[in-house]
């Protein structure tokens, strides 16, 4: 399997070549929402997209005139909103202005009475379909947020990807079957190294949980996690120190300013256990760090949508790319490091030491660590 890596340039864009799918990986939300507008106004057939969150701020606005403009050229435009997510930020006046311009809008999992425990699960994915020819996944949410133009250096920090190649036709396929309730779906083996990966499988129940368990077991040299909630469950957790046990190099980077305090209370009740088995933890400081990646050794990465905790592992419904691929795996490891440089490494500190109301917190938020 071949491969070739760009350098980063200025916009915030790399790029890297595997098993025949041009990969742009992407780490400022501008950069991004340029691409995925002008790839939008481009199609000829379809656009399917679907968010977590989809603000009808200044950038949501942006994409609802892209939106209801190719549904008027006839394309088959299909928009997937998660219902909790989106709650507080998009309207039912711009759900109607789609719908008025033919748009096939869904809120996914709205409270049914008839049906209360479908709105503890949630539609944590980020995926879009570009006719036959490209796909988005990753983790930046269609809002303002991430805009540097508009919210200057408070914007958030996130990793997302742009693909051509095979696996648009595997995004596509997990855009349907999504749609018509096969929640389970999985295109059964991989494209050379290349796999779309559901948390939710028929021959693992917890399909993300256990792909994650093997690699975690196989590592011989490094594992570098990165994400913003970090509340993993216990067996997670001894997956993580044993490999640490063994030698290899586990660094876990996570956010020093987070949108969710509680859950950052949940994260740091973990620490002292992961740093006296050897993890290194580091804090992002610069701004709200959002991205999710994950690098095993040289050869095997995944970026995605979902979160290091337990309601991406076992609840939500998430999407990665998981890839053996050595240039996406160098190319994710320099993003990871030029993070680091702008992080604090956590100390080891013994428990004594610390103020009561830090240690109550730390309880508070690890009880709620299946926050929705």
């Amino acid at each position: 399997m071949l491969m070739t890596a760009e350098s980063k340039n200025e916009s915030g864009m790399l790029a890297a070549e595997c098993a025949g799918n041009d990969i742009r990986i992407f780490i400022e939300g501008d950069t991004l929402f340029d691409a995925m507008l002008s790839d939008f106004s481009s199609a000829r057939r379809r656009v399917w997209l679907e968010s977590y969150i989809f603000a009808d701020d200044a950038i949501g606005r942006e994409f609802l005139k892209v939106l209801t403009d190719c549904s008027r050229r006839g394309l088959d435009v299909r928009v997937r909103v998660d219902a909790l997510g989106s709650k507080f930020g998009f309207s039912g006046g711009s759900a109607h202005c789609l719908k008025a311009a033919g748009v096939k809008f869904v809120w996914c999992h709205p409270w049914q009475w008839r049906k209360p425990w479908l709105f503890h699960r949630r539609n944590h994915r980020k995926l879009a379909v570009v006719d036959d020819q490209i796909a988005y996944l990753g983790g930046f949410n269609i809002t303002a947020l991430n805009s540097r133009r508009i919210s200057g250096d408070a914007r958030w920090r996130d990793t997302h990807f742009r693909l051509s190649g095979p696996l648009v036709d595997d995004a596509r396929r997990a855009f349907e079957s999504f749609a018509r309730g096969d929640l389970k779906w999985q295109r059964g083996g991989n494209r050379d190294g290349m796999e779309l990966l559901t948390n939710h499988g028929r021959a693992c129940r917890f399909r993300l949980r256990c792909h994650l368990k093997d690699r975690f077991n196989a590592a011989r040299k490094r594992l570098w996690l990165t994400t913003p909630y970090f509340v993993p469950d216990s067996g997670t957790q001894r997956d993580l120190c044993r490999a640490a046990s063994k030698g290899v190099d586990v660094r876990v980077l996570v956010p020093g300013k987070s949108d969710v305090p509680f859950v950052q209370w949940a994260a740091r009740a973990a620490y002292s256990t992961l740093l006296a088995s050897g993890i290194r933890i580091f804090e992002y400081q610069p701004r709200v760090l959002h991205a999710k990646t994950l690098i095993v050794d040289d050869d095997w990465s995944t970026v995605g949508r979902a979160n290091f905790d337990y309601r991406s592992l076992f609840i939500n419904y998430e999407l990665n790319l998981a890839a053996e691929c050595h240039a996406l795996n160098a190319t994710l490891a320099t993003i990871f490091e030029s993070d680091l440089n702008e992080s604090l490494e956590v100390r080891q500190r013994p428990c004594s030491r610390r103020l009561p109301s830090a240690r109550v917190g730390d309880l508070i938020g690890w009880s709620e660590r299946q926050w929705p």
